[in-house]
């Protein structure tokens, strides 16, 4: 039940780790730690990406770590039966940046992104809630990354779904 506290202990110790010049994020973990990160369905890789953003760029706040990493655990526990895909994507497999759906450009990559997140399936050199994304969503309504995800969740695939509520958010 304190998952989500032994998340931000890890988060705040890592922070710390790399405000003081640390830059290797392999030597942040112990063995304990990657075993809970694991349980989660989470990447050290990830965790790293998060404090290199927050501390390079004053965000993704912590908070939008912990929410993030909540869905990613959900979306384990609930559609993976806790179970960690073999699977993973490498950046050359992602929709270009300039692709569109709908006339809504990027769409197609933050939704391959949030998809391959849910899974688990994102090579460490990809960020789902990168600078890109984050102001993809900023600029179509303002949507939080950690509810974006639970949309595509929800969408179950449906690319068309997702676009009808950025063009609402957008409106």
């Amino acid at each position: 039940m304190t998952w989500n506290d032994n998340f931000l202990k890890l988060f705040r110790r890592c922070i710390e780790a790399f405000r003081s010049g640390n830059m290797d994020f392999e030597s942040y973990y112990s063995e304990d730690d990657l075993a809970f990160l694991e349980s989660i369905g989470y990447k050290p890789r990830e965790l790293f990406d998060f404090v290199e953003d927050l501390a390079d760029a004053g965000e993704p706040t912590e908070s939008t770590a912990l929410l993030i990493a909540a869905v990613r655990r959900d979306y384990l526990n609930v559609m993976q039966s806790g179970v960690l895909s073999e699977h993973e994507i490498s950046p050359s497999d992602l929709p270009a940046k300039n692709e569109e759906f709908d006339g809504i450009r990027y769409l197609p990559r933050i939704i391959a992104k949030a998809e391959h997140k849910l899974r688990g399936e994102l090579d460490p050199d990809i960020m789902y809630s990168c600078g890109g994304d984050r102001n993809f969503l900023r600029k179509h309504g303002n949507l939080h990354p950690a509810d974006f995800l639970r949309h595509v969740w929800a969408a179950d695939g449906d690319i068309q779904q997702i676009a009808k509520l950025i063009k609402s958010q957008s409106a």
